[in-house]
């Protein structure tokens, strides 16, 4: 009874040491490559292992026409014997014996997979730990999965490991794309890489892959036909590169993993080539860099991606990823300000917007022609992207405000207080990456289409205005950008074949960075073009370097089928979120009751709350005369005011009430003044002139007086025959 329960014990012991005698996980040391594939499973990149070995992360299946190369060539009793095959055992004794050395090892693919796995030295105890292993091995995993262990670690001469790289870095493509000739080719090499090599050995290696090429025949998996074929087939020569489809975005992946990415790989290669096309013209002007995002509006995916282009171009900053680097933002944020300011309440689609000079503790913006156009309706001054307007507007939003709004949008590079960037932040005062800027209208876009899943870039829950008031605003906001001039300078309104696109463009100061987002129903298109080190170019602009890359990859997307439906938005039913409300014409702001001409518009709510219209006055027009100053010369249509009436009657034009003025010298040192000017409704007013309470002079007709004031603080005023007066005070710089 004793030795009966001894027996069962040793027995119970060995099936328990059987059973645990093979490591959880067979290849825990080895490192894999970094591997990144298409939406569809093509290759984009890839970068090697940390130990220098090209190996691809392992597949659960290998393609069929290597599987039954590597079974014909390595062990045709694969697919029945339990890891070991002792027929084979016998036969590869036998063979040794008679040869007095090893010429044959007998070892079955199950047994060569853990002996990949056990890099130890190959002796009959080994051998003998290996084939018990791999009986464990065939109870653990399929046989499909030991055919993918092996075909993930085994050597193929050099620094080339498994099937996967081994495929791309001698045939150039995938293993899954190998022909019968191929496959052989591949099966036969890791039998001995250190003799069989691409390098040497050639004949070698031909004689054997052909034989096995006919043992395929004899055994009836290819025909006769496939197998003359497969002879004529040449051995591949020197390894090749890998492909470099998406470079920066490769880097940017988990390193040693397999990464399905969202990237569409006919349009990443047709974008790519479009890119560099236009990033190689451009590298002659000096603007060596240009980077690129595509983004599929249905899904909010990037679908094509572009760090940097012009990858052949040797150069400095050829590697940054410009994509996702911070760059200075120019204009390309006044739409997120524009959409906010709508939903919000803060302005209407065409309320009239100052464009005078101003200047506000140092900051003096300048639209980019350096001209002044009085008032613009707020649609057109994001059209025609003018600063002044803009930063008027940021002020009445807030910068605070507006400071949160990019954050939740998804700006991570805005990392400072939004005092720090003041007014500045809508004119390039902050920097923002291309892949989040275009991430961000994107979302514009799929808001408007209905897609609630995506986060408001507006700030929707925070301000509790509703989905009308957002819809409005995106939907305005796009129908004013489909205005912008194009570069091409074709006019979609008359040419049908032409691609209609919201789009904005964005310079920054110093020409370092030029930028173009568009939009359609169906994708969203960043461009950047400039220098990586952030040096300047002359003549670097928005619409000139990136907007015509921009339409070049619009055109290479489908067209979409509709455009953006503002009927649904502009002419629902009233609700709780909006309002009809009688709009004019002229000033684009709530009608007042002297305002001749109205139209009803369906609002937001809190649009209700904006100012009427202020520059109706006894049936006439009349813009404030700093307003109007700059607004007549642009408007010969405009005839202000014409009869006295209430109301700011005199103005300066410049300077703007708290600037510094340094005084021009001239070439011998003489200190050569400046041109202060004021304007009056009236044409032939008389205005008396004070600096700092002395009586300096009087004008007529045209306001203006050279001055040179001492360094210091002044004012200004002047003074007409009705008691109207204005000051403006500032300050002289030593």
């Amino acid at each position: 009874m004793r030795t009966k329960h001894v027996i069962w014990g040793v027995g119970a012991g060995l099936v328990l040491a059987w059973l645990c005698c093979l490591p959880r996980n067979l290849f825990k040391d080895a490192s894999y490559s970094t591997v990144v594939e298409s939406e569809e499973g093509a290759l984009l990149g890839a970068r090697i292992a940390a130990d220098e070995q090209w190996r691809f992360p392992p597949c659960d299946t290998v393609p069929e026409r290597y599987a039954t190369a590597l079974v014909q060539f390595e062990d045709r009793a694969f697919w029945w014997h339990p890891g070991v095959n002792p027929v084979a055992l016998v036969r590869a004794a036998a063979d040794n014996i008679r040869a007095g050395h090893v010429v044959s090892g007998g070892s079955t693919l199950t047994m060569q997979v853990i002996r990949l796995s056990r890099q130890k030295e190959r002796t009959l105890w080994q051998k003998a730990i290996e084939a018990v292993q791999a009986t464990r091995l065939e109870l653990r995993y399929s046989k499909k999965h030991i055919l993918a262990l092996y075909a993930a670690h085994a050597p193929y001469g050099g620094n080339v490991v498994g099937l996967e790289a081994a495929s791309w870095r001698y045939f150039g493509r995938p293993a899954s794309e190998l022909s019968w000739a191929e496959a052989a080719t591949l099966a036969i090499l890791p039998n001995a890489p250190g003799t069989l090599h691409l390098g040497r050995g050639r004949e070698q290696l031909l004689s054997k892959r052909n034989r096995l090429l006919k043992r395929l025949l004899e055994h009836g998996d290819i025909d006769r036909d496939t197998y003359e074929a497969s002879l004529e087939e040449p051995l591949p020569g020197a390894p090749l590169p890998l492909p470099a489809l998406a470079p920066h975005y490769v880097n940017r992946c988990p390193q040693g993993v397999r990464t399905r990415t969202t990237l569409r790989i006919g349009l990443q290669k047709a974008v790519s080539q479009a890119v560099d096309r236009r990033s190689n013209d451009l590298a002659a002007e000096g603007v060596a860099d240009m980077a690129a995002v595509v983004i599929d509006n249905v899904s909010g995916e990037v679908v094509a991606y572009i760090g940097n282009a012009g990858m052949d171009r040797e150069r400095q900053g050829m590697q940054v990823d410009v994509a996702a680097s911070a760059r200075s933002t120019g204009s390309i944020l006044k739409p997120l300000l524009h959409a906010a300011a709508l939903q919000e309440g803060v302005i209407l689609p065409r309320t009239l917007l100052p464009d005078v000079p101003m200047n506000l503790g140092g900051f003096a913006p300048q639209n980019f022609d350096r001209q002044f156009y009085g008032a613009v309706p707020a649609d057109e001054a994001l059209a025609r992207s003018l600063n002044v307007p803009a930063v008027y507007l940021l002020r009445q939003y807030g910068v605070p405000k507006f400071h949160a709004l990019l954050q939740e949008a998804g700006l991570s590079t805005l990392s400072k207080a939004p005092e720090h960037y003041g007014l500045s932040l809508i004119l390039g005062g902050a920097e923002a990456r291309l892949d989040e800027v275009t991430a961000a209208y994107a979302r514009l876009v799929q808001l408007l289409q209905g897609r609630n899943g995506a986060d408001s870039p507006l700030g929707g829950e925070r301000t509790k205005q509703g989905t009308f008031a957002r819809d409005w605003a995106i939907w305005h906001t796009l129908d004013a950008l489909k205005e912008v001039n194009r570069p091409d300078e074709l006019d979609w309104h008359l040419i049908r074949s032409v691609r209609k696109a919201a789009w904005k463009t964005g310079t920054s100061y110093g020409f370092r960075d030029a930028w173009a987002v568009g939009m359609t129903p169906a994708y969203t298109i960043g461009v950047w073009a400039g220098n990586a080190d952030g040096h300047g170019v002359p003549g670097l602009t928005g619409a000139r370097a990136a907007g015509p890359v921009m339409f070049d990859i619009l055109n290479l997307l489908p067209e979409s089928e509709r455009w953006f439906d503002g009927e649904a938005v502009c002419h629902s039913e009233q609700s709780e979120e909006s309002a009809w409300a009688a709009v004019c014409r002229q000033s684009g702001m709530l009608a007042g009751p002297e305002c001749p001409d109205k139209e009803d518009i369906l609002i937001p709510a809190a649009g209700l709350e904006t100012e009427p219209c202020p520059y109706h006055k006894n049936g006439d027009f009349v813009l404030p005369p700093a307003m109007e100053w700059y607004y007549k010369p642009h408007h010969p249509e405009y005839t202000g005011a014409r009869q006295t009436q209430n109301g700011k009657t005199v103005e300066f034009i410049y300077p703007a009430s708290g600037s510094t003025l340094t005084l021009p010298r001239q070439l011998n040192g003489a200190i050569e003044g400046v041109v202060f000017r004021a304007a009056h409704h009236k044409a032939d007013a008389t205005l008396w002139w004070h600096l700092d309470n002395e009586y300096i002079g009087e004008t007529r007709f045209l306001h203006e007086r050279k001055l040179a004031p001492a360094p210091g603080k002044h004012t200004l005023t002047v003074v007409d025959g009705e008691g109207n007066t204005a000051f403006v005070r500032f300050t002289v710089a030593e």
